[in-house]
């Protein structure tokens, strides 16, 4: 039965960490200077008296442009980080929950269900993918791909011409939260319907001036359409 004592998150001063504190407020949220994921010595001592049933890994450098310009802090947060994750939760016998990204897919019909092929458009999205690869040999793990936003719209425009399934911080935490207290495993997409990223922040604060971009705008790559299909997470939720 899942125990949120017996569970460590990392990323907590993160969006969504930040988020699940107010959900699971006697969770284990260590600092990164406490439990770093590049540093599996100093995961080991941190959990060294401590039974952890749950690692929920939420941690990752997350910017397209910067990862771009710095693919290794990339390569170190999200693939070998991860990596040292999941190694971590197999020496404790504890059942894994990973973040990914919508953005694992390459954009070109949306609806996304979870055994769709998986094609990313940029370095950000290739190095989540990579540390998913190292959560799937985990058996014992829960993928999460989804997408998420600060729960009022942080920039003065949105794209008109990319859609996606995203929703702000405190909806999605609540909707994982339901997924680690029924400790579904495998992958499972989370997320709220199709939508333009323009009409997302549009609909966070109606009263809100935004403006409006195209992807074809912007220097760096991102997909057209990652709008994901969330059947089965109903699925489990309504059970």
């Amino acid at each position: 039965m899942f125990d949120q004592r017996k569970m460590v998150v990392t990323g907590g001063s993160g969006l969504l960490g930040t988020a699940l504190k107010k959900i699971f407020p006697h969770a284990l949220f260590p600092s990164k200077e406490e439990f770093n994921a590049v540093d599996f010595p100093q995961m080991e001592a941190y959990l060294k008296d401590k039974f952890v049933q749950t690692i929920f890994h939420g941690a990752a450098f997350t910017s397209p442009p910067k990862i771009d310009q710095d693919p290794i802090k990339a390569i170190d947060a999200n693939i070998v980080g991860t990596s040292n994750i999941v190694k971590l939760a197999l020496k404790h016998d504890a059942r894994l929950i990973y973040i990914c990204t919508d953005y694992v897919f390459n954009g070109d019909k949306g609806n996304y269900k979870e055994n769709d092929p998986v094609f990313p458009v940029n370095k950000y999205a290739w190095s989540k993918l990579g540390g998913e690869c190292a959560v799937r040999l985990y058996d014992k793990s829960l993928i999460i791909r989804t997408t998420f936003g600060p729960d009022v719209f942080p920039f003065e425009k949105a794209f008109t011409d990319q859609w996606t399934s995203r929703e702000c911080v405190t909806k999605i935490a609540a909707m994982i939260a339901e997924l680690i207290k029924i400790e579904q495993i495998g992958v499972v997409h989370v997320g709220g319907k199709r939508k333009s990223v323009y009409d997302y922040a549009t609909s966070l604060d109606p009263l809100k001036k935004i403006g409006k971009i195209s992807i074809n705008d912007i220097s760096f790559s991102i997909p057209v359409d990652t709008s994901l299909n969330t059947e089965l997470y109903d699925k489990h939720i309504t059970k």
